[in-house]
């Protein structure tokens, strides 16, 4: 099974993009399966219905349909089993063993975080609320009260919310998420001065929450422009702190003609901050959008050693060296890769030279071909 995503990518000759799922064989993908792509091996033993369907060959589906050929109680979601191995089962049936685990013994207030942050993820949010408005009664932490005051929110209980998101400020005040919350609910009951006042504070918790800089720019650009609101976050910029210019290329960063604008600001962050993970990410990235292989190797290559820490920036100079076919500098970096004590950075560098070695083989087999073909 593959499915796409808004980005499209391309292996094997084969662009996939959208929200759609195609159900087809491996033997339907000779030149190998899609990077993008989802491999699903059914728990339970395929339908009848299922395996008419293979034998025809690649059959375009509703998402919803391809979820219960396969054998899965709503969408597919990925847990760990017992050994932590990855695993995929449906989410009605996540939920309803969460909400079991969570009922044997209300008084075990982790089991009732890990139940309600499902819930907030798929967005259950009264079920949510129940759930957390009674780990708060039991004594929760800030942590619980923010998350219940977000799921009010979210449902536009406001007078419920603003409370609840007031008793968060209070009990996590090194944290900038509830008063920004607040803003976001002040800006719902169009209360300008307090909507900004909140987000202020937000920003004066923590001058690198990029949400809240972000929240920011938003903010003043809906009172004047955006040009005027960029001016004024550039103005109020720590120094050496790039989250302001983080966050406004943020809004120039997906539209193909704002792009050059989104670089601009970029580059300010990089140079707010030369070492700053986030802003070479973003700047990267950008490049790599616009197709400057170039500009993307020249950006990271001094920044090698922090990739054995961060895997986003390893997997995008990899990508920039792979595409430009520079196959001795890509070995090189992920041998070094190889050796990080970070075990997502190890196993991207484990994945990516299988690719590797995949990618030099089959240009080893056309070479032959074209020898053959030419004696």
């Amino acid at each position: 099974m593959a499915t796409g995503n808004d980005q499209q990518q391309q292996a094997a000759g084969l662009q996939i993009s959208g929200g759609a799922a195609i159900v087809a064989p491996v033997s339907a993908f000779p030149s190998g399966v899609p990077n993008n792509a989802m491999v699903v091996i059914p728990l339970n033993k395929p339908t009848d219905e299922l395996k008419e369907m293979l034998e025809k060959g690649p059959t375009a589906l509703a998402v919803d349909d391809m979820w219960k050929l396969l054998g899965f109680n709503g969408p597919a979601v990925q847990v760990q089993d017992e050994q932590g191995r990855p695993i995929a089962i449906g989410l009605e049936d996540l939920l309803a063993g969460l909400e079991k685990h969570w009922v044997e013994s209300q008084d075990d207030l982790n089991r009732g975080r890990i139940y309600a942050q499902e819930l907030l993820k798929y967005n259950r949010l009264a079920r949510a609320e129940q759930v957390l408005t009674k780990i708060v009664a039991k004594g929760g932490n800030g942590e619980d009260w923010l998350a219940l005051g977000i799921a009010q929110l979210s449902q536009e209980k406001l007078d419920k919310a603003e409370g609840t998101l007031k008793g968060a400020q209070n009990l996590l005040k090194t944290n900038p998420y509830p008063s920004l919350h607040l803003a976001k609910l002040f800006q719902q009951k169009k209360e300008t001065d307090k909507e900004r006042e909140f987000v202020d504070k937000a920003i004066q918790i923590d001058h690198g929450c990029i949400d809240a800089w972000a929240y920011l720019f938003q903010h003043i650009a809906q009172q004047s422009n955006e040009e005027e609101a960029a001016k004024e976050l550039e103005k109020l910029a720590p120094e050496k702190n790039p989250a302001p210019f983080i966050a406004i290329q943020g809004f120039y960063a997906s539209k193909e003609e704002t792009r050059d604008k989104a670089i601009e600001y970029a580059k300010k962050a990089v140079d707010k901050n030369p070492d700053e993970p986030l802003a070479l990410l973003c700047l990267s990235a950008l490049y790599g959008q616009k197709g400057d292989l170039e500009a993307v190797m020249r950006l990271l290559q001094p920044h090698e050693s922090k990739m054995s820490r961060d895997v986003r920036l390893a997997n995008n100079y990899f990508e920039a060296l792979f595409q430009s076919r520079q196959i001795e500098r890509v070995t090189k970096l992920l041998n070094a890769l190889a050796g990080s004590p970070t075990k997502e950075v190890k196993q991207f560098a484990i994945e990516r030279s299988k690719l590797v070695a995949q990618f030099l083989q089959q240009q080893q087999q056309q070479l032959a071909a074209a020898q053959q073909r030419k004696n």
